[in-house]
């Protein structure tokens, strides 16, 4: 797909059309937590041995916490729009700081997962679809069934006592081996060592659900009319597959691929505190527990970001996979 003027217009009146859907999803957010009991100041004042109520009230006026919670509102979402992310009293940091010092890990363990999780999810359902009521067909469709209903730390958990305690072959927690002081290619090698165990158990869920997917579109395209058409002019059963049928069957593959990236970051929560990796999912978990909520609406407001650039590159995929597709 060449990159015109067409292409770069509808980008922009994408991300236009975007702006009103994080700021509303940022509003959202900040009611959301304001449901939860608790703040910043109570928890320092906990953790100080208990603090007396006058304690409690200067630590409130000093995070802005006595103000009216419009007012709060109103002035989170003004930040947000200069791309001002606040403080975190708890870490005595800037939020965006926090984040981008995290985003790294997360996006590696994320993109990873995505293209381990589609690439599987999509051979396993050629596979079991070109093998229709066999014993392949049947073993795949059973093994996605047990994926999918099995939980991401349990998956978690019995890897680390396979690979890791008993036959000691991958590393159990960590992003890198920080005190080897590798560098370079060893850098390299290291994370890729650490990356495996948390790659799949996050990729085992999605891998099950774009395998079923991949299965049905593929029977689904299979008794269209253009594949009827194309035996009928003799062309070989391989070809129809490969060049016609698999294009087709991808197309909602790529789509639930998009959709995916927000509950995505949810299981790299699960996922990050299991194997301790350095991310935002670990990042918002300890976050929750010190009522740090400024850093808490910071990587929402990221994860958001994120699920809106990654359903318009999705877009821009099904017009390189579906030439019928137009910008219109």
């Amino acid at each position: 797909m060449a990159i015109g003027p067409g292409t770069i217009l509808y980008v922009v009146r994408r991300l236009l059309q975007a702006v009103p859907i994080v700021v509303g999803i940022v509003v959202l957010n900040f009611l959301l937590l304001q449901l939860a009991p608790g703040d910043a100041a109570t928890v320092l004042a906990g953790e100080a041995g208990g603090a007396p109520p006058e304690y409690v009230a200067q630590l409130r006026e000093r995070f802005g916490l006595d103000r009216p919670m419009h007012v709060q509102l109103l002035l989170y979402v003004k930040n947000v729009l200069t791309l001002d992310l606040g403080y975190s009293f708890r870490n005595s940091m800037p939020v965006s700081e926090l984040i981008f010092g995290r985003l790294g890990p997360t996006l590696l363990l994320m993109g990873t997962t995505l293209i381990v999780s589609v690439l599987s999810g999509v051979l396993l359902g050629l596979v079991a679809a070109t093998a229709v009521n066999t014993w392949r067909d049947r073993v795949i469709s059973v093994a996605a069934v047990i994926a999918y209903a099995t939980p991401l730390f349990w998956i978690g958990l019995m890897l680390i006592l396979l690979f890791s305690i008993k036959l000691d072959w991958l590393p159990t927690t960590g992003m890198e081996d920080v005190v080897a002081f590798n560098e370079g290619w060893d850098r390299v090698l290291d994370i890729a060592r650490h990356l495996v165990l948390p790659t799949l158990t996050l990729s085992l869920f999605y891998m099950a659900l774009y395998t079923r997917m991949m299965r049905a579109a593929m029977l689904d395209q299979r008794g269209m009319d253009y594949v009827v058409t194309a035996r009928s002019k003799g062309l070989a059963e391989r070809l129809i597959t490969y060049r016609h049928v698999l294009r087709n069957a991808v197309l909602p593959v790529v789509t639930m691929a998009g959709v995916q990236v927000g509950s995505l970051l949810g299981g790299s929560v699960i996922v990050e505190s299991v194997f301790a990796w350095p991310g935002l999912g670990q990042l918002a978990f300890q976050s929750l527990f010190a009522r740090d909520f400024n850093l808490l609406l910071g990587i929402f407001f990221l994860s958001a970001c994120l699920v809106v650039l990654v359903n318009l590159i999705v877009d821009l995929v099904y017009l390189v996979l579906d030439p019928r597709i137009k910008l219109g």
